[in-house]
């Protein structure tokens, strides 16, 4: 199944982002102890976009491991589930500071992208088939996860923001070190899903980072 570039899809902005945030005016953000707000630099249609994509991307790969550790009881996925929704706790607080609506539904599986519901839906068919199948999976998502996060900085003109994406940029390549290292564990040697190989070596033949 050819799932590898169903992640590249930054469709859902328009509808959700709504008038506030980054229409030319703006965005008032609470101040300390629910003081008078401070203004902040309103985010470009881009940069409201790549956060809203963020936070429901994040939501994949939280969704997906919640499942897979219940359906495995093996690790990594318990703890690196957790991981995922400090992620998606950082995004959502970051669309809060900047008045975006949250994209992100209640329901585990369930998405607003259609795309991204297709994803999850292919993900999760792949990862019920073997553990091992699944390991594949978590691997895969990370480096998605990591070009997404690259390009993201790339794209920011808000320290805020980098410094967001840089900090989960590292614990996706911790994340990415755990599956290849669990794969390796099943006599299999991790290969290149998505980014180059080069890259992808580069990354689990390093010592884990600081983050999650």
């Amino acid at each position: 199944m050819n799932i590898n570039n169903n992640l590249f899809v930054m469709t859902l902005v328009a509808a959700l982002a709504g008038p506030m945030g980054f229409l030319g005016t703006d965005a008032l953000a609470a101040g300390p102890q629910g003081g008078r707000g401070v203004r902040v630099q309103p985010l470009s249609a881009d940069e409201a976009a790549t956060l809203t994509f963020l936070r429901e991307e994040e939501k994949v790969a939280r969704d997906v491991y919640l499942n897979m550790a219940a359906r495995w009881a093996l690790p990594p996925f318990a703890n690196i589930a957790k991981s995922e929704q400090q992620h998606m706790d950082a995004i959502k607080a970051k669309l809060d500071r900047y008045g975006l609506p949250d994209p992100a539904l209640a329901e585990i599986g369930a998405f607003r992208n259609a795309e991204l519901q297709t994803l999850y839906d292919g993900l999760m068919d792949r990862g019920e088939t073997a553990y091992l199948e699944a390991l594949w999976v978590g691997g895969l998502i990370e480096e998605v996860d990591i070009e997404d996060l690259d390009n993201a900085i790339a794209a920011t003109s808000h320290a805020d923001l980098a410094q967001v994406y840089g900090n989960l940029l590292r614990g996706s390549r911790n994340h990415l070190r755990a599956f290849a290292s669990a794969i390796e564990r099943q006599g299999v040697v991790y290969q290149a899903q998505h980014l180059d190989q080069e890259t992808v070596d580069a990354i689990i033949d390093s010592p884990m980072e600081r983050g999650k």
